[in-house]
């Protein structure tokens, strides 16, 4: 549930106080027009009246423990869910570029073999020319 702007200025207790709020809650508080003893109140009068009753129920700390619990709870609870999240995003990626990474070697490996065996080769066909013309 949000704040309106028909509610008391003590509702903002808690959030940082915005002046163009302010001024628009007393030009509303201004020109709202009493209320006779025998007429029904408006929905943001009883919502105001019910928000404010509720606050004054509940200190500072008490709100500032709750949070903290929340947001304790909160965590506890999304804490495994984002580490697996995380570690099977890291898997993925981490084997891809491993792959990645051992195909290039793979690569470079073959064409390192395949010029040492051409350059073994070349060198036993030079040696067997030799001997063959002694």
């Amino acid at each position: 549930m949000s704040d309106d702007s028909s509610s008391d200025s003590g509702s903002n207790s808690g959030r940082e106080a915005n002046p163009l709020g302010e001024r628009v809650d007393a030009l509303l508080k201004r020109a709202k027009p009493e209320r006779a003893p025998g007429d029904v109140p408006v929905l943001t009068e009883v919502v105001a009246d019910e928000l404010a009753r509720r606050r004054t129920g509940i200190d500072r700390a008490a709100l500032e423990r709750i949070a903290l619990d929340v947001e304790r709870a909160v965590l506890a609870r999304l804490g495994p869910e984002l580490e697996r999240v995380v570690n099977e995003n890291l898997t993925r990626a981490l084997d891809t570029a491993l792959g990645k990474a051992l195909d290039a070697v793979r690569a470079e490996l073959a064409v390192s073999v395949r010029q040492m065996v051409r350059e073994a080769v070349a060198t036993s066909m030079v040696n067997a020319l030799k001997s063959d013309q002694q």
